[in-house]
């Protein structure tokens, strides 16, 4: 029987996982008609969501990987289809859901793993703990192999630090204490296919580098490795920033990815930054 992921909200990560799924049936969801188009033309069955019903897609896979962001309520997904996916526990083999490691809150710079209290001060930390919730009670209730995949700050191709420091708009924000932690696109795909290849229904994995830093020094690898300037540095009381891109510095903590190397047997092609830029760098060119 071939092997079917349904990607509920497909996007960057599960793009990335799907490039590794040789030989799958892919069926992948989104809100936009242009990107579906553009999701069959490469050969992903591609669903409008909200919108199509998607009980057939659900009865079909095999694998769902949900990569839709909560709202205040929790998690959408569940909302309009917990009946459906808690129906077709039985028949499948692997569930992954995509959460953040924003639901840890503040640490001040400390080290958290997997069984650090979920304290989020944040609004969407609050509501990735209310949207894991939902998902555990489901499969506590059912049986879903639900697998929890905490997040941090995502990168690759398209999403990297060089436009902003060759075009002069990079600002290092300066803020004493301050710790992010980061992880390339293809390692989280590496992380999603090592679970689906070694399932352990209410698993949580941390999924971040071995190398949390500071933000102004990622710009300032990037800037040395275009041979550019360093950008200017600004204290985070003076930045102008949007709330968003403000909530961001209100926590910072640096995040253990123990779980994933010893579990999985997940080695990063990308440990830190650095490694990370210089591939990011070689691609473009």
């Amino acid at each position: 029987m071939t092997a079917t992921l349904l990607s509920i909200g497909h996007g960057y990560s599960a793009a990335a996982l799907v490039r590794r799924l040789s030989g799958w049936r892919i069926i992948g969801t989104t809100r936009r008609v242009e990107k579906a188009e553009r999701l069959r033309r490469g050969g992903i069955e591609a669903l409008l969501w909200p919108g199509d019903d998607l009980r057939p897609a659900i009865e079909a896979a095999s694998h769902i990987l949900i990569s839709v962001a909560p709202d205040d309520g929790g998690d959408p997904v569940l909302r309009a289809l917990n009946q459906a996916i808690g129906d077709a526990a039985p028949h499948l083999r692997w569930v992954g859901y995509l959460s953040t490691t924003g639901v840890y809150g503040d640490h001040a710079g400390g080290w958290v793993d997997e069984t650090t209290p979920l304290t989020p001060s944040t609004h969407r930390g609050k509501i990735r703990v209310l949207a894991e919730s939902q998902w555990r009670a489901l499969a506590a209730r059912t049986g879903l192999p639900l697998h929890i995949f905490r997040l941090a700050g995502i990168y690759g191709p398209g999403r990297g630090p060089f436009e902003k420091v060759k075009n002069g708009t990079a600002r290092r924000i300066i803020r004493e204490n301050q710790f992010f932690s980061r992880i390339h696109v293809d390692d989280i795909a590496a992380v999603l296919a090592a679970s689906i290849a070694r399932p352990d229904p209410g698993a949580v994995y941390n999924v971040a580098d071995n190398d949390p830093a500071p933000p102004e020094d990622v710009l300032t690898e990037a800037a040395r490795l275009l041979d550019l300037p360093q950008p200017p540095e600004v204290a985070f009381e003076d930045a102008e920033m949007t709330p968003l891109a403000r909530s961001f510095y209100a926590e910072s903590k640096r995040v253990r990815n123990d779980r994933i190397r010893r579990e999985l047997g997940v080695e990063l092609a990308y440990p830190d930054y650095r490694a990370g830029l210089r591939a990011l760098l070689a691609a473009e060119g």
